[in-house]
């Protein structure tokens, strides 16, 4: 998979292209089908698959009051989507230049001038461009006139008929109610954070539980308050079952106002600092709770790492 950042040279390959344009954030299983059906697209008609993408997600910028936290921030997406047969991915720098162009002139630039598009494949209510005047009706009107194809598909469900859709919606909406492995099962995959490895307060290795403090970008979407079995993987690769806490630690902090996430990696022995981790997030335990007392508190760790332990199996 070749990867084009802005201000990347234009490839347009010869064979053409079959493009699709989305946030992808998460890559989830909905993504993954419509990947699979643009790479068979791109098959039958000898042509490159390419996805466009953003460097951020578009309503950072257009409306960042209400824009979401990410499932993956984009190194993560980029490696995910190299997994799916993708011959080019086009990330575009998104800002406010970019949210003032004209959908026309997007379609002219990137689409066919950069892509030497064949085939666009899109969302049915795919909107872009400037006041998002962009759609399927327009890009149809302007594959007409340019020389491309147009399909706007519905998101592929989970079930049967009347089965909801797969979307990051959805899946950050599970996060947000601590359903790990429900999110699991849309992704494809236990949810995972990035972050660094900081000094904490050494509260856990005074109880017997020495844990790993993962500082998380603020725009990446943690799951809700609570204690999870997940593994924890090292710069190495190597990857450690973990028992992850993940909250405001109210037996020891009565007013914290920002989650804090630790990891206590099972049968491990070392020093992690300054490390870059991933954590992922496998099944929620239990919710986050106040304790009476410090020995009480232990026993209670105790059993979230027996717990841990049968919940997981080889990564």
């Amino acid at each position: 998979m070749e990867v084009l950042a802005e201000p990347a040279a234009c490839p347009r390959p010869a064979s053409g292209t079959v493009v699709t344009i989305g946030a992808y954030d998460g890559v989830h299983l909905g993504h993954r089908a419509l990947l699979a059906r643009v790479r068979s697209m791109a098959d039958q008609l000898g042509a490159a698959v390419a996805v466009v993408t953003f460097d951020r997600h578009p309503a950072t910028v257009v409306r960042p009051e209400s824009a979401p936290r990410l499932l993956t921030d984009l190194a993560q997406k980029l490696e995910l989507l190299a997994t799916t047969g993708v011959d080019y991915v086009y990330v575009v720098r998104f800002d406010e230049a970019r949210a003032a162009e004209s959908a026309e002139d997007f379609v002219r630039e990137l689409l066919v001038d950069c892509l030497a598009a064949r085939a666009v494949v899109v969302g049915h209510d795919f909107h872009f461009g400037n006041r998002r005047r962009g759609n399927v009706p327009l890009l149809q009107a302007m594959g007409a006139e340019l020389g491309f194809d147009v399909l706007g598909i519905s998101l592929v469900a989970d079930g049967g008929p009347g089965a909801e859709p797969v979307s990051s919606t959805r899946i950050r909406r599970l996060l947000a109610e601590g359903d790990a492995a429900g999110a699991a099962a849309l992704l494809g995959r236990p949810h995972e954070v990035r972050g660094t490895v900081v000094p904490g307060d050494k509260r856990g290795r005074e109880l017997g539980f020495p844990t790993a403090n993962v500082v998380v970008p603020g725009d990446i979407l943690l799951p809700a308050d609570g204690i999870y079995a997940g593994w924890y993987r090292r710069p190495s690769g190597a990857a450690h079952p973990a028992a992850i806490s993940l909250g405001r630690r109210p037996t020891f902090h009565a007013d914290a106002d920002a989650p804090v996430l630790e990891a206590y990696l099972l049968d491990f022995d070392g020093d992690l600092y300054g490390e870059q981790a991933a954590v992922r997030f496998s099944a929620r335990i239990r919710g986050e709770e106040r304790f009476e007392s410090v020995e009480a508190l232990v026993a209670q760790m105790g059993d979230d790492v027996t717990a841990t332990r049968a919940l997981l199996t080889p990564a």
